[in-house]
């Protein structure tokens, strides 16, 4: 890729953030935030929304922290590159590598640009350990590209009772009944100064570096199911701080858009990357319901090359949302169902490869359980075993549909589309099920192993 002379905003790039980042022109942003994979050795699988839409969450590192820390070296080099001389940076982390980065950080950026360690306290935990005290916070690290950065400190309204324990301490009441208090002073100047309470109770309570906001629980409207989905208020607390209207805003590791979501919301400029293609489709999707105009995907696959090279998972979500089909609802026991057509729901089989005979003898079974008389398998090829095969179910009075990725990439595939008028951007972004109703890590991994959306050679 060739560098580009300016920087294109409402875009969502389907990439890795390194080699996007190093394209951009130098100067050319005036806040990042980030929320990369946290070192903390975990490689899980997740139901994400109730489209059952299944996502790998990668947080291992082979070869260890510093491997980890060289790996964000690379990136936070870009960034500091791309910010202008007034922008700002926040990188989002927790105890697994947050005294490593800081130390990294403190070199690329310079110590004396580190500005906070923000404490972000996301609630309370009742159950006791005997071993350790609860874990409830994460570390976001402020750091300036020079001392002309632009800050507007945050203010929150003062509480009834911290009124009624500010107005104990004012020293005297004028003739105009007005209540005074002693304020500290600035560098250079007397060490406190007198002012109005009613001006510093309307002027609102300065916030220090501990930030206690709940997290995206289960139940909050919000909520889109995915396992690192940081809240609205969080981002947009940093984006009101940190930048000006039609200020741009970049997140280069953007998940699910909340980042984006903020600054919309808040008359920004943004820019989301982000290597999943299941990712970047629900945040095009997110961005619309908040007003976002013109949303620009760039880098979503668009060969059979691209589409191989994809996690099995993502290339399942993919395969679903371009047949505008909705997920398996559950990914353990599900006979090889990977997700249901749009209007009649028809069972889908998903394979990562070429198929045989086998998956389609399998795949009869799988109908025949529904109660349906028909079925899709997409693939990147099928064998002549697998034609005469479905030739035979056809006498049974079960239509197999042997559809390639080729024929989705082209739509050309005759596959059942969504009703007139109502296309995939129109449908709702997907909401959470009930833990109770949601498989555990442990049976999305075994129905992994199982084989679904992986080769069956």
């Amino acid at each position: 890729m060739a560098p580009v002379g300016y920087l294109e905003t409402g875009v969502i790039y389907c990439d890795n953030n390194l080699e996007r980042l190093s394209q951009f022109p130098a100067e050319s942003v005036d806040l990042i935030y980030l929320d990369p994979p946290f070192f903390s050795n975990r490689n899980y699988e997740v139901i994400w929304g109730d489209e059952a839409e299944v996502r790998s969450f990668e947080d291992r590192f082979q070869g260890g922290i510093l491997v980890y820390v060289d790996w964000m070296r690379e990136r936070v080099l870009e960034i500091h590159r791309i910010l202008k001389p007034t922008g700002a940076v926040f990188l989002h982390c927790d105890w697994h590598a947050a005294h490593y980065l800081k130390v990294m950080l403190d070199d690329v950026f310079g110590i004396n640009n580190f500005r906070n360690e923000i404490v972000w306290h996301y609630g309370f935990r009742l159950m006791k350990n005997k071993r350790i005290l609860n874990r409830k916070h994460d570390t976001i690290f402020f750091y300036a590209k020079t001392e002309q950065h632009f800050i507007e400190p945050p203010t929150e309204p003062w509480t009834r009772e911290e009124i009624i324990r500010v107005r104990r301490q004012a020293i005297y009441k004028d003739e105009d009944d007005r209540e005074w208090i002693w304020m500290p002073g600035q560098k250079g100047r007397s060490k406190s100064r007198p002012k109005y309470l009613d001006d510093i109770i309307s002027e609102g309570k300065a916030l220090d570096d501990v930030w206690d906001i709940p997290i995206v629980t289960s139940s909050a409207k919000e909520r889109l199911g995915y396992p690192t989905q940081k809240p609205e208020a969080l981002l947009e607390r940093v984006i009101r701080m940190s930048s000006k209207p039609n200020d741009i805003v970049l997140d280069p590791f953007a998940g699910c858009g909340t980042t984006m979501v903020a600054a919309q919301r808040l008359g920004r400029q943004w820019i989301g990357i982000d290597i999943s293609p299941t990712a970047v489709e629900l945040m095009k999707r997110r961005m619309a319901t908040v007003g976002a105009t013109t949303i620009k995907l760039v880098g979503m696959p668009v060969t059979d090359e691209q589409l191989r090279a994809l996690k099995p998972f993502e290339f399942q979500n993919w395969v679903i949302q371009r047949m505008n089909g909705t997920h398996s609802p559950t990914k353990s026991g599900d006979m090889g169902i990977d997700g249901f057509s749009f209007f009649e729901h028809l069972p889908i089989q998903v394979k990562q490869s070429g198929v045989g005979r086998p998956t389609v003898d399998a795949f009869q079974t799988a109908i025949d359980r529904t109660g349906k008389k028909k079925g899709y398998i997409v693939g990147f090829s099928f064998s002549r075993d697998a034609h005469e095969e479905v030739a035979r179910v056809k006498t049974k009075g079960i239509t197999i549909q042997l559809v390639t990725v080729t024929a989705l990439l082209q739509d050309t595939a005759d596959v059942v589309t969504p009703q007139p008028g109502l296309l995939m951007d129109d449908l709702p972004l997907p909401q959470p099920r009930p833990p109770e109703a949601r498989p555990s890590v442990d049976e999305l991994v075994e129905s992994d192993k199982n084989g679904h959306a992986v080769s069956d050679e």
